[in-house]
């Protein structure tokens, strides 16, 4: 539903820019004469940059749900950084902008907003792969590398539901672990797992597949239906059963 509402983009960032950027992303959308859209968003443990007329900012992780209104006609301009790749250019750990957003001038400096408000997309793309390669590290610390590791993880294997197993995997300790996701990712290892098991969740909904509820809680961990219904509506903004016919 969303993509007939919208354009979608996701440039490359440059090469060396790997270990810190996932990817630029560009939104676009033309309303003029319809009703404005309303596109939910689930949460990911990373930052964001964003570039709107009136609203260029740095986004910390959003912890509940998000919803970004469009109307009339309009285009976003933003930058996602992996896991932990935000770090060494907040100078910060990450838990500080958790759930808040942050004028872009106080890390990246005054002119670059309206840099990229004026530029085409080619042109931002270049003059954000110039700003972040001439502040980028020559590489990620060990520490960065190893809470994108986590995160990574967390994501594929849908058999770890507790914080336990995670630090298992890495052979840390709770409490290391801990401390090392709320420095560079922003969050605790406890809502990356969360957060892993509710996109999967969310994929298999959107399959276009029946799916039994229960089934799926007790596959991703859940102790009951219920509890899987808590937090999906917790994060994601509405039940599961209203979701899956939202996507219909």
């Amino acid at each position: 539903m969303g993509r007939r509402k919208f354009g979608f983009s996701a440039p490359a960032a440059a090469a060396n820019l790997t270990p810190y950027v996932e990817h630029y992303w560009i939104v676009s959308w033309d309303l003029r004469g319809q009703e404005p859209y309303e596109q939910r968003v689930l949460p990911y443990p990373a930052v964001n940059v964003t570039f709107k007329p009136g609203r260029c900012r740095i986004a910390g992780v959003v912890t509940g749900p998000f919803r970004e209104t469009l109307e009339g006609t309009g285009r976003v301009f933003g930058v996602r950084f992996r896991p932990g790749g935000f770090r060494p250019f907040l100078g910060a750990p990450v838990s500080t902008i958790t759930g808040r957003y942050v004028p872009v001038e106080t890390v990246f400096g005054d002119g670059l907003a309206e840099q990229i408000l004026e530029a085409d997309d080619q042109a931002a793309v270049r003059v954000m792969d110039a700003l972040l390669t001439d502040r980028a590290p020559d590489r990620p610390s060990p520490a960065a590398e190893l809470a994108a590791a986590v995160v990574a993880r967390a994501a594929e294997d849908t058999g770890i539901t507790r914080v336990d197993d995670l630090a298992r995997e890495f052979s840390v300790g709770v409490r290391q672990l801990q401390r090392l996701c709320g420095d560079y990712v922003g969050v605790s290892p406890k809502w990356v797992i969360r957060r892993a098991r509710l996109h999967e969740a969310s994929d298999r909904i959107q399959a276009g597949t029946p799916v039994d509820l229960g089934a799926l809680a007790a596959d991703l961990g859940y102790s009951d239906q219920a509890h899987l219904t808590r937090d999906f509506t917790a994060m994601v903004g509405v039940p599961p059963a209203s979701y899956r016919k939202a996507q219909v």
